[in-house]
């Protein structure tokens, strides 16, 4: 296979973004050059970027192929580089056609649009999963029609076409993994959350299933049925939910905020018995899935790109229909960790974290390889 030289356009370099592109880079077999800005403004990066790039990029007809994710124009770009653009692949990482609003908050039309020309002027698109594929192109025809007139519903059938599916890999290892969880050490169950402290997470059900879970259990005699840790990335708005569940919840919470070492957090994953995700917005969600993989037992909601995640044999277990059932399910996953130790689920943890040994990079990497082999010739 030739080797390919691509120039890798991260507008949004932070976060889920960041993991990715390090991630490809460091397993690709092509020679990759990454260009970044830094993960904040993302409305500004959607507006602005491509003059930003468009002007610091020196000879962009060097390159056999522009990879580039959803935060930034596409279509502005290929206009000021004209002739010298290469072929281009953009990767959705998320949308703005679908993706929920905070309360109080209308949508700005303007970045919609922005998807849709990118969309258009790519010449392949990769989304991270099958349900946000199928979101974006679902809403659309909606979002088009609340034009007064000339609404160019052409569009979706043209995006369609060049649209596909290709799961970003994650950094931990394929083969197998041994888990040392609290509940092994005789420490109370740690049940994990490492999601971004955003709205779209719904923290709010999050700590409103912990109160319940708490409360049942001290009922029947476990003084302290669980700990928390609470990981992943704040922005500028913290989530009041947070700030209180600090209150509440005093030193029971084990660690409180992000992780700056990688190390770090692999250990609170290591550690972790129980993930949880509330989520009303997930594309892919590669925080649960690393969480999985090293061994901690999920709840997930019937929602979003969860079910195409979790194999069938695991589902019963693992998906929860409303939020009754999360709690029921909680419940009866502490008393199983409490009465029994790990023992009770450690085969299930094992067999469902063996199954995801594919999203690693080392297994991801080859599929884009191909890809961007096949777009270039």
């Amino acid at each position: 296979m030739k080797r390919l030289k691509i120039l890798f356009i991260e507008p949004f370099y932070g976060g889920s973004h960041r993991d990715f592109a390090d991630g490809l880079i460091k397993h690709s077999f092509h020679d990759i050059t990454l260009v970044t800005l830094p993960a904040r403004y993302w409305k500004w990066r959607m507006r602005g970027a491509a003059l930003h790039f468009s002007q610091i990029i020196e000879n962009p007809s060097e390159y056999d192929l522009l990879f580039t994710s959803d935060l930034m124009s596409l279509s502005d770009l290929k206009m000021l580089w004209g002739t010298d653009c290469p072929p281009t692949v953009v990767y959705f990482h998320e949308n703005q056609l679908s993706y929920p609003l905070p309360d109080g908050e209308k949508m700005d039309y303007q970045f919609g649009f922005t998807d849709i020309t990118t969309a258009l002027a790519a010449d392949k698109l990769l989304f991270n999963s099958y349900f946000h594929l199928n979101s974006f192109l679902d809403n659309m025809p909606g979002f088009i029609k609340k034009m007064p007139e000339y609404k160019p519903l052409w569009v979706v059938d043209k995006i369609r076409v060049k649209s596909s599916v290709l799961y970003p890999g994650c950094n931990f290892p394929a083969g197998k993994l041994n888990f040392s969880k609290d509940s092994k050490s005789n420490k109370p169950p740690l049940i994990l959350w490492n999601h971004r402290w955003e709205f779209d997470k719904c923290p709010d059900v999050f700590f409103k299933t912990l109160e319940i879970a708490d409360t049942e259990l001290k009922s029947v005699g476990f003084d302290t049925p669980f700990n928390i840790a609470l990981l992943g990335e704040s922005f500028q708005a913290m989530p009041k939910a947070f700030i209180k569940a600090k209150e509440r919840w005093g030193d029971r919470i084990l660690q409180y905020g992000y992780c700056d070492s990688k190390d770090d957090y692999l250990n609170w994953l290591k550690r972790s018995d129980i993930t949880i995700s509330t989520a009303i917005q997930e594309n892919f969600g590669i925080s649960v899935v690393e969480a999985i993989r090293y061994g901690s037992r999920p709840l997930l909601p019937d929602r979003l790109s969860y079910p195409e995640l979790i194999p069938e044999a695991f589902t019963d277990s693992v998906i929860y229909s409303d939020y009754n059932e999360l709690t029921e399910k909680l419940i009866i996953i502490l008393k199983q960790l409490h009465e029994c130790g790990n023992i009770a689920g450690l085969e299930e943890s094992t067999g469902l974290s063996d199954s995801f040994t594919h999203y690693s990079w080392q297994e991801q990497a080859p599929e884009y390889d191909e890809l961007f082999r096949m777009i270039s010739c």
